[in-house]
């Protein structure tokens, strides 16, 4: 595959005026926080000694802070520094901007104007179409990545951006932040809390879009994350898909698909993608979601930021009788 190249240099990344655009970037939502609040007493002092060490070639990533949150599931967080943070956002800042350019059009995660609703917008679209209208049988092949984050190979990643990247001390640089974790081994592993991760996955599955898109040549094939659907009117097609999918994830990517969370169904069965189960002329919430929904909202007391924010979730979708029981449930209007 001919890859484009990106031709920023290590300067614009590390440079004191990006750092500083990086900062204004970072603090959003952040400023009562006591550690933001520390580095930024002494702002512009951690800024010019962050600049000194990574000109220098001395940068050296710290260690993190792992909690667990339910994000609609346990999920370990690892929380770095505030100055490690900082350089997460100057990194993305600067290479965002030219790896999405790189990404496919049906590709829906961490990326600027896109997100979940678009994702089930197209999926909705790209459904009527092969379907013509739903005249036809539409099957789906529904996937997910087993330990998505936690199966990231390091090695495969960075030859994958020093592809791309023509200035090596980026390379470096990126190398130093993804060594500085990792899950059950070591090399592999990317934490969840970095704002690094969110590119570095997209950087690493564009492999995979590329390939169900230019050797696979599956015309219709959507991913947000680690979920992804390929539709199709033949299901035999879908089976053997599957079996290349499997071989190419493992061999070129070391990934696993979830054995529980693989199918081939028709769309008039009912297709679980992105927490909504889809149909031909309408989705619903998934079961799981459901539940979780209506637990979070007597876990928050009705708190009315929690109630608006599943009302505009069920928007989405065909949701107005859960939509009325919450409103019954919590008097909110």
């Amino acid at each position: 595959m001919t890859r484009i190249k990106c031709t920023h240099s290590y300067q614009d990344v590390i440079s004191v005026e990006n750092l500083l655009e990086a900062w204004k970037e970072f603090i959003i939502n952040k400023r009562g926080r006591k550690d933001v609040q520390d580095f930024s007493r002494h702002l512009m002092e951690n800024i010019i000694s962050l600049y000194t060490d990574l000109a220098s070639k001395n940068y050296q990533h710290l260690g993190y802070e792992a909690f667990s949150i339910n994000d609609p599931k346990p999920r370990n967080i690892h929380k770095a520094s505030v100055r490690d943070r900082l350089l997460h956002h100057a990194v993305y800042r600067v290479l965002y901007s030219f790896f999405s350019r790189t990404f496919i059009n049906d590709s829906y995660s961490c990326q600027k104007g896109k997100g979940v609703h678009r994702a089930m917008k197209r999926f909705k679209v790209v459904s009527r179409k092969v379907s013509v209208n739903y005249a036809k049988t539409l099957w789906v092949l529904k996937c997910d990545i087993k330990k998505f984050f936690a199966s990231i190979d390091h090695k495969i990643l960075l030859k994958i951006i020093d592809g791309y990247v023509l200035d090596k001390d980026i390379v470096r640089l990126i190398e130093k932040i993804v060594s500085s974790f990792c899950s059950t081994e070591a090399g592999v592993g990317l934490p969840l809390g970095n704002l690094t991760s969110q590119l570095l996955v997209n950087i690493y599955m564009n492999e995979f879009d590329q390939y169900v898109k230019h050797k696979l040549k599956a015309k219709h094939y959507i991913r947000y994350a680690d979920d992804f659907v390929l539709m199709s009117t033949s299901k035999i097609m879908l089976q053997n898909y599957l079996e290349l999918i499997k071989v190419f994830l493992q061999e070129e990517l070391k990934l696993q698909l979830h054995p529980d969370k693989v199918s081939i169904k028709t769309l008039a069965s009912g297709v679980d993608f992105l927490g909504w189960v889809h149909f031909p002329h309408h989705r619903v919430l998934r079961t799981t979601t459901k539940r979780r929904m209506f637990r979070r909202i007597i876990e928050k007391d009705g708190k009315r930021e929690t109630v608006q924010s599943y009302l505009g979730m069920l928007s989405h979708g065909n949701g107005y009788k859960l939509q009325k029981q919450i409103v019954d449930l919590t008097g909110d209007q």
